[in-house]
């Protein structure tokens, strides 16, 4: 029975948690517990200890008198963010300098050059849909994630798997348009990593890491100004304050 409790708040995390990413959801939307238990069939009681993970990785906040809605990050929330992200794979690049094998550098750069090939697809299609970008953020996840893996130190991959700061490259994507990257940044960080100069690796995962931070500060300022009880709207398929036009609504 309590096997069947978990798997059920299981299946409402990943519903809810997708439908964030996906941008179904957007920063400051209310999420009722009943709709979510009634749209896939359970209770409310699995709904609610899957929004209490949620809430654990910042991703939802619960409000007095307002109830349960999507969280809006502030510039501290994001620069806590960035010096953890730093701190742990900066820490996992200078380990697979050291550990990762011949087959799981090779893979690395194979990798790289894939991920920077559909960023450059998704760069020459304006208006790509949400689930490409969503695919693409997962794809960038799981490309951080494998250099954690071959860095072969369990506790790790599992401290970067917990990290939620990749989520809020889906979140920006959603408020401000996808902004694109350098042409081939991942190549260029897989080959420092796959040189085996622990050294090296570390600078380039820092640079890597640190890329258009005060930039996405800057932007996500006049979101931060939002009292408790503000709410968004849509503004030519962005999500703005209410009360702002257009005009003043973030590049």
């Amino acid at each position: 029975m309590k096997a069947a409790k978990h798997s059920l708040a299981e299946q409402a995390y990943a519903k809810i948690r997708e439908k964030i990413l996906e941008g179904q959801l957007p920063f400051g939307a209310s999420i009722s517990r009943r709709t979510i238990a009634a749209e896939l069939g359970m209770s409310t009681l699995p709904v609610s200890e899957a929004l209490q993970r949620l809430s654990a990785e910042a991703l939802v906040e619960a409000i007095p008198r307002v109830g349960t809605r999507v969280r809006i990050p502030t510039p501290q929330d994001v620069r806590g963010f960035y010096v953890v992200r730093e701190a742990l794979e900066s820490q996992a690049a200078r380990l697979f300098a050291e550990k990762a094998t011949a087959a799981e550098r090779r893979e690395l750069l194979d990798r790289a050059q894939r991920l920077d090939a559909s960023y450059r697809t998704c760069a020459d299609t304006p208006g790509a849909p949400s689930r490409r970008l969503y695919d693409l953020r997962d794809m960038h996840m799981r490309f951080h994630l494998r250099i954690a893996e071959a860095a072969h130190c369990p506790f790790l991959l599992q401290a970067i798997g917990k990290n939620q700061v990749l989520i809020f490259n889906w979140f920006l994507d959603r408020l401000f348009g996808y902004p694109g990257l350098p042409r081939d940044w991942h190549v260029e960080l897989a080959g420092a990593l796959a040189g085996g100069d622990p050294e090296a690796a570390d600078r380039a995962m820092r640079k890597h890491v640190r890329f258009r931070m005060h930039e996405l500060l800057v932007k996500l300022e006049p979101y931060s100004r939002l009292d408790r009880h503000g709410i968004f709207r849509t503004v030519n398929g962005s999500q703005v304050p209410s009360g702002r036009s257009a005009e003043s609504a973030p590049a």
